[in-house]
Order: structure tokens, then sequence, then C-alpha cells
């Protein structure tokens, strides 16, 4: 996680506000307004009544307090800023206690259309409605604490599960395949992607999640779905510990994707 970043996120002043150019308030307008239209049809329920309790604005950059208050409300979570990238130990830290962090500051416009680094359109568009849900919520807790506990060695198995699930997780529901995970949501891309014949989608396995290499530059070639929000509620209360003792001694599985291109030095 901690790399060379070209972004710097902003810091709020005394009372807590962060100030925005014009400029950055104009790429959230368009980013949201044509998300919206990307998702219809697609978001998962529980997204869809969390985004109308958060209410965010159109027109302009929420303030976090605007979103605290909400999430306060509904699950006693927090939202948190923090500089464009985070490593490990402090973004198991966070979740541990209830705050997500958000990086705070939005991506150029040379970079509209996607970016590897999470911003503030993608922490707050992708992950905060999210939040609101008690099971989903839930989920984010136990596997903060769960990580923040962990060895390094096994944080790299336990990244996957957040990969695969709030990032990039889908639900297969009695409407059809729905998403929930904010790197899809937030993604113009990758909302019309998951509904071609391309990428393979497979039932939620946490060993085989476990097990599962993935990159984070490319559409990804897998997805795992789980059947209601409440299977993450029941994850939550699996042994995952055990299982990334399984998932090492079985390895992992062949990567689905070509090996990244190194830069020459």
């Amino acid at each position: 996680m901690a790399k060379m970043n070209k972004y710097k996120s902003k810091a709020p002043d005394e009372n807590g506000i962060i100030h925005w150019t014009n400029e950055e308030h104009k790429i959230w307008s368009e980013l949201i307004t044509r998300q919206l239209q990307c998702i219809k049809g697609k978001a998962c329920d529980e997204y869809l009544e969390g985004l109308d309790k958060l209410n965010l604005p159109h027109d302009r950059i929420p303030q976090l307090s605007e979103l605290n208050s909400v999430l306060k409300a509904t699950t006693g979570w927090q939202v948190t800023p923090v500089p464009a990238l985070i490593d490990f130990d402090e973004f198991f830290r966070l979740l541990a206690n209830k705050q997500f962090p958000v990086a705070t500051f939005i991506r150029s416009r040379d970079e509209f259309d996607y970016l590897q680094e999470p911003d503030i359109f993608h922490e707050i568009f992708g992950h905060c409605a999210m939040l609101t849900n008690t099971d989903f919520a839930e989920f984010t807790h136990k596997y903060g604490q769960l990580g923040y506990a962990a060895e390094k060695k096994d944080r790299a198995y336990l990244a996957r599960i957040y990969w695969f699930t709030i990032e990039f997780g889908l639900m297969q529901s009695d409407k059809g395949l729905k998403i929930y995970g904010g790197g899809v949501l937030s993604s113009p891309g990758e909302t019309q992607y998951v509904y071609s014949t391309t990428p393979d989608i497979k039932p939620m396995n946490v060993l085989d999640v476990l097990r599962t290499p993935y990159r984070i530059d490319i559409m990804q070639p897998v997805y795992f779905t789980i059947s209601s929000i409440h299977d993450l509620f029941e994850i939550s209360k699996m042994n995952i510990m055990a299982l990334v003792a399984q998932a090492k001694s079985l390895g992992l599985y062949e990567p689905q994707f070509p090996a990244k291109e190194k830069l020459a030095s």
C-alpha cells in the first residue's frame, strides 16, 4: 500500500471543513451524475437504500461530517480523512475501530475514467452507502479486527477477502445479478463489464477466495457471488484464520490473467 502517489490529500481545517475548488466540485458532479446512470438496474437494494439515507449532493463534494451523521445513526461507523495511501496496519486499525478511511483528494480530468488510487469519489460513492447496512458494517468491522491482529504474512490472504467482497462483490439475488462491491459501483467500465460474457462468476467460497490471485490494474477475470448481504455476516462468524492456514497449505490457484510487465529500470 505504501508507494509513491501523485495525489495529495487535503487536510480539514480547524472546523473539520475540507476546502475544495470549483473544478473539484465540478468533477464530483460529473462523476456522480454519470455513475448514477450506470448503476441503474444493477446495484443491489441495500446499496440503493444506503444512497437514499446518505442523500449525497450532486453539485459539490460532501463534507465528511455530513456522512458521519448518517453513518453514526445507522451503524455506528464514521469516515476519517487519510493520506492518499496508507499501510495495512493503519488500514486494519481504522476498520477495527469502525472508521472507514477516505483519501481526501479527487481524481484529475486526465484520469476521469479510471485511476488505481482510491479517491474520495470511489470511497464515498462506492462504499459509504453499504456501510449503512448492519450486516455489511458488521462484516467490515470483524474483518478489520481480524486483519489488525493477523501476522503480516497472513494479511495478503485476508486482502483477497476484501477484494472479492467489499471491493468487487456481486450478489446473485432473486432479481438477478446485482452489485454491492464499491470497486464496481464506482466504475463505469466495470459496471458494464460484469454483465458481459467475459468474466468467470462463481458462487462464494471463502477458501477459494483466499487462494485466488488478483491484479488491481485490470478488469477482473473472476468474481464471487453471495445470495444476500446477510451472507457476509455469516462469513464474519467463520474461523477465517483456520481457512487462511488451509489456503497456505493448498497454495494459490493459477492466475487467470497475464503477469504484469516490469518497467525497465
